[in-house]
């Protein structure tokens, strides 16, 4: 149970929050500030949120837990999922945030809607895709805040849920982007400094690394090299094979995420994407390094006989709990370390409930059911979904899942299989259609599933699941675009589509008969 002190600090870190919100609200005039923040982003805003949006309950809990099951054959994770954050800004970012400005992208669906003509059908597949997967992401962000509020409360489960969903919803819901913004700002600071902080006294108190290395080669040799060489046993399956799949689909399917990409259409100004690929990529890979290192030495401790994990189902997540209270025996640093924690898990609950939140009050509300409603109406529908979508996997979260890492790559499998063609297509490839973007979604949507029930209920596969399910949404956007008629050239102008990274410049974007026209930011919104 924490004493006074530490109640303060966690206490005193929900107020800054809330405050935080608080003064965000005064800054939302319309239904873009609340969604985007004014489109005002600066650099460093910018890079920490990309950052904290890619970091989520899997980056702290999950990451070590990782460790502490597959050892250094696990590592390659803190390599791809730093990657997304380059190959978001890089691929995407650039693109759409020109885009964004010309055409008035308010989200990525508005982007599909235009580029494939396409003002429902694949709106509507792209909105429920993303509110789908951040749900399931938003399980295992509750589960994750849940472990640390009920180590350092020794309070209910469900009493963590509630306090954490009730925290979180509230800044959210008032503060929208500004508010996740700044708290991603703050929380991605605290988050920083921590790690470099706590990891290397966890990892001098096991022996060091050398130390280390030989305890974990003598429970399997393996546990040294880079993969294993065959799936021989429950968590050897980073095999060759798998990572060839995982790193596609942490690189590619965590950067096409809403919750991510969504980001770029806020940025400032363009020449901010110059270094933050290089910042963000660094900024995660040297701090996710140091907490997959503590992986290895809780496990090394464990082994040992120094620590006993919780007799739970997921005790692995609990492996950088544990390394702190050994190393670190002080109440007062117990205090810092959790909110180090939850900074690092609520910086992404909270971007992506504002995604749920705003793909279903603008994509599904404003631009299908009622185009006519204003913007203090889709303001309240979007706090409303926010509200419910917290409620809803709070409730889900009351059981946590066996390892968060898995939940996690669930719903970036998903969202893999469903938004990676699509974007990435329309972007670059003249011929995609909008039927083809449509039977892209659906196959990935659907094959996801199908492969993800086989590999869970059936028999093990070699690669992750979405791998396969990706290779369906490929083959469909292919021979589907091939098959029907292609968007018109004026939408292919307007929407910069081809094979370039920089778009060159456009003096007066045109729409094609019957297509929604999104102008420039200045100009009224027609539909």
């Amino acid at each position: 149970m924490a004493d006074l002190v530490t109640l303060a600090v966690i206490v005193l870190y929900f107020v800054v929050l809330i405050g935080i919100g608080s003064w965000a609200s005064k800054k939302i005039k319309n239904t873009e500030d609340y969604i985007l923040a004014g489109r005002s982003l600066g650099f460093w805003v910018f890079t920490i949120l990309i950052v904290c949006s890619i970091c989520s309950g899997m980056s702290l809990l999950g990451v070590s837990g990782f460790g502490f099951t597959s050892g250094w054959p696990g590592i390659w994770e803190q390599i791809f999922v730093p990657l997304a954050a380059s190959f978001c800004i890089i691929f995407f970012g650039v693109k759409l945030h020109t885009l964004g400005r010309e055409r008035g992208y308010m989200t990525i669906q508005d982007y599909f809607a235009d580029r494939f003509e396409s003002p429902r059908a694949v709106r509507a597949l792209a909105a429920v895709s993303g509110i789908v997967v951040s749900l399931i992401y938003l399980v295992g962000q509750y589960a994750a805040i849940s472990i640390v509020l009920v180590w350092l409360f020794g309070i209910p489960h469900w009493q963590a849920l509630l306090i954490s969903g009730v925290i979180i919803t509230a800044y959210t819901v008032v503060g929208g982007l500004y508010a996740v913004s700044w708290t991603g700002l703050v929380q991605g600071l605290i988050l920083i400094f921590g790690v470099l902080l706590m990891a290397p006294p966890v990892i001098m108190s096991a022996g060091g690394l050398t130390h280390i290395n030989t305890v974990i080669a003598g429970i399997d040799s393996n546990f040294v090299e880079p993969w294993f060489p065959t799936a021989y046993a429950p968590y050897a399956y980073t095999t060759p094979e798998f990572l060839f799949s995982f790193g596609i689909l942490l690189m590619v399917g965590l950067a096409c995420a809403p919750h991510v990409v969504n980001n770029v259409l806020a940025v400032k100004e363009k020449r901010y994407f110059k270094w933050a690929p290089l910042i963000a990529f660094l900024i995660y890979a040297v701090v996710m390094f140091l907490v997959k290192i503590v992986g290895f030495a809780v496990r090394s401790l464990v082994e040992e006989g120094t620590l006993v994990l919780p007799d739970a189902v997921n005790a692995q997540d609990f492996a950088f709990i544990a390394g702190v209270e050994h190393a670190m025996p002080s109440l007062a640093l117990w205090a810092l370390f959790a909110v180090i924690v939850l900074a690092a898990v609520m910086s992404t609950t909270d971007r992506l409930m504002l995604t749920v939140g705003t793909s279903f009050a603008w994509d599904v509300y404003k631009n299908i059911l009622r185009p006519s409603a204003t913007d203090k109406e889709v303001l309240l529908v979007s706090k409303v979904v926010i509200v419910l979508a917290a409620g809803g996997t709070l409730l889900a979260a009351i059981n946590p899942p066996p390892m968060l890492a898995f939940l996690i790559w669930m719903g970036i499998g998903v969202m893999l299989a469903t938004f990676a063609v699509p974007l990435l297509a329309g972007l670059y490839w003249r011929r995609a259609t909008g039927k083809g973007a449509v039977a892209s979604m659906a196959v990935g949507l659907l094959a996801s599933g199908i492969f993800g029930y086989w590999h869970q209920f059936v028999a093990p596969l070699p690669m992750h699941f979405s791998i396969y399910a990706l290779a369906c949404s490929i083959l469909a956007m292919i021979v589907v675009s091939l098959m029907t008629t292609p968007n018109a050239e004026t939408t292919l102008d307007g929407t910069r589509t081809g094979w370039y990274i920089q778009p060159p410049p456009l003096s007066s974007p045109a729409a094609s008969p019957g297509e929604t026209l999104f102008v420039d930011r200045e100009s009224p919104r027609r539909q």
